[in-house]
């Protein structure tokens, strides 16, 4: 078995008298993509917000490259190789494309392999050195789902943690998002996808986990869960 870079064992989360997730276990291998799909409020983002330290699980463990990440701040976890694409994306609205960019990369000192990297994400994501001296605020909802994403890329990640990244997009950005998501993955970074779109998450995704009501309740190769029948009508729209 390849080995475990994200492993959640049992993991509780309750706040404002919600139960929102309730003794959750999965594990990212290096090199993977995996898919955790529900419905909404099914706690699939106070799951990636406790992994991150965002909220304090009340049981559990979390796991990052064999460590412990108890007691970790989130702002601690990008030095370790671990980044996240929020929901709401969470741009620096009051700040260009290219200064955003450099936020990313805040952890690194290495100033002409950061240069390099932002020409990267240029030839990644075209649409950002079209308007590099943009405020990010101004962009589309699109272009701003780039830019995070470009943004989290700039620290280098061995694990990348991606949530809901196609809410609020328009049908042609929300493939053009999945196709960079796929390359992303294609250049060996670790992902784990947070997505209501089970259609794109399973194709895109090796292995996936089916979030419900707080709990995982389906879990294995996204290839076969994108042909069963159970997910094929509670999330696919088809009749079982």
């Amino acid at each position: 078995m390849a080995e475990a870079l994200l492993e959640v064992k049992g993991l509780e989360v309750a706040y404002g008298g919600i139960h929102a997730v309730k003794g959750v276990d999965l594990r990212v291998d290096e090199g993977e993509l995996v898919a955790l799909i529900g419905a909404n409020g099914a706690g699939k983002t106070s799951t990636l917000k406790a992994v991150t330290g965002l909220l304090a699980p009340s049981a559990g463990s979390v796991h990052y490259r064999g460590v412990s990440l108890a007691g970790v701040g989130a702002h601690q976890l990008v030095g370790r190789g671990l980044a996240m694409v929020p929901e709401g994306r969470g741009v620096f609205a009051r700040m260009t494309i290219e200064e955003n960019l450099q936020m990313g990369a805040f952890a690194r000192d290495d100033t002409a392999e950061i240069a390099a990297d932002v020409e990267q994400m240029y030839e990644v994501f075209p649409r950002l050195r079209e308007r590099a001296g943009q405020l990010a605020g101004t962009m589309s909802g699109g272009e701003q789902q780039m830019l995070a994403m470009a943004r989290a890329l700039m620290s280098r990640p061995r694990l990348l943690l991606l949530d809901e990244p196609s809410m609020g997009l328009s049908p042609i950005m929300v493939q053009t998002v999945f196709d960079v998501i796929r390359n992303v993955a294609g250049k060996g970074v670790t992902i784990l996808l947070v997505e209501q779109n089970a259609r794109l998450a399973l194709e895109a995704a090796n292995r996936a986990y089916v979030m419900e009501s707080g709990k995982i309740t389906m879990e294995g190769d996204a290839a076969t869960m994108l042909s069963d029948p159970r997910v094929r009508a509670a999330y696919l729209g088809e009749e079982a």
